[in-house]
């Protein structure tokens, strides 16, 4: 009996493994949190923001340097880094939403065409007669869906072989094809003023947030990353295989289609809003992965957290490293490929991938 007790994993430690690295990632996002919201360009001290809050809740008026703290403040910084922790949050859950269904590890919210659709439809925005930022938004994220469905009609259409891979064969083509768009619309633009756009738009940036954005992001992506949680039990099911699934009482199609439609909507609407933002969708996950393990009731969790703090990490650096703020996505490329590196020289030979 002790042989076999000490063999056994110890689901007592994995669990108290899974709460301290919970409260130490949920306290490390706070504290980041509050950091972000007074670093950048226009630095806001702690004495500054106490004073913006008590000044307001007097009723008195904001006026000289403390209403123009309180501006930047509450119309620039504090929806910027709601969105980065949205956007990062959603992002990196559903790249592991994506890992899990296609039961690849190497699998990234890219794999449909959906940041290849959404990145088409804001350049298209960006060529056409009047400048309107709320058209580009529209036009990447009708691009982003159909790109979804695309790449789901072709899968249905051809039919025959392993569904997991024709669609992703199918995500492949729709890929190649808006990629192919977006050269003709960057071959026709105009050099001065609509291919510096659409070049810096597909580098992504948080530097045009505003408040309406989250407004529709927080019912989006914060209710798909709720649907996730309370159904990442079902993501270990189907990362076992259809087989084992429906052996288990599941129907693996419905919620595959289902999660698979889910997680592309988040991610085109992250990309509509902020571009493309590369790497936290396959990095992240893996970071979770090797904190907690791969069973998804807990590595779910730890990667919204870390995907939230990861983005909002990147981007006060890249509104604070230069004079002139970065393009969010230098920054996680940047750090996102020599992690990945990392990891996988520090899984090797564990099953890991």
């Amino acid at each position: 009996m002790r042989t076999q007790k000490a063999i056994e994993p110890d689901a007592g430690a994995d669990s108290r493994r899974f709460r301290q690295t919970m409260v130490l990632l949920t306290a490390g996002l706070v504290a980041l949190f509050l950091g972000s919201l007074m670093v950048g360009r226009y630095d806001i001290g702690p004495k500054d923001l106490f004073a913006i809050f008590r000044t307001r809740l007097q009723g008195g008026p904001l006026t000289g340097d403390l209403g123009t703290q309180a501006l930047i403040f509450f119309q620039i910084r504090l929806p910027r880094c709601l969105m980065a922790l949205l956007a990062g949050a959603g992002l990196s859950v559903s790249g592991a939403a994506y890992q899990a269904l296609f039961r690849n590890p190497l699998v990234s919210p890219d794999i449909l065409g959906v940041a290849a659709g959404c990145t088409f439809g804001a350049a298209l925005g960006l060529v056409l007669p009047g400048e309107s930022f709320a058209l580009v938004r529209a036009l990447a994220f009708v691009g982003g869906l159909l790109a979804v469905y695309l790449a789901v009609g072709i899968a249905k259409w051809v039919r025959g072989g392993r569904p997991v891979i024709i669609l992703v064969l199918a995500g492949l083509v729709v890929t190649s094809v808006f990629n192919a768009l977006l050269m003709v619309l960057k071959y026709g633009a105009d050099p001065y003023n609509e291919l510096p756009a659409i070049v810096f738009w597909i580098m992504g940036s948080l530097n045009r947030v505003v408040w309406a954005d989250l407004y529709i992001m927080i019912p989006v992506v914060g209710g798909g990353m709720i649907a996730f949680v309370l159904l990442r039990y079902r993501l270990n099911v189907l990362s076992l295989g259809d087989l084992q699934a429906r052996s288990l009482g599941m129907n693996p199609g419905f919620y595959r289609f289902a999660m698979i439609s889910l997680s592309s909507l988040m991610v085109a609407i992250c990309v509509s809003t902020c571009g493309q933002i590369c790497w936290i969708g396959l990095v992240v996950p893996h970071m979770a992965r090797t904190l907690v393990g791969p069973n998804h009731q807990r590595m779910i969790p730890v990667t919204l957290v870390m995907g939230a703090l990861f983005l909002l990490v990147a981007d006060a650096m890249a509104r604070s490293l230069t004079a002139a703020e970065l393009p969010v996505s230098i920054i996680t490329a940047l750090s996102g490929a020599p992690l990945f590196a990392f990891l996988l020289y520090r899984n090797r030979g564990r099953g890991w991938i």
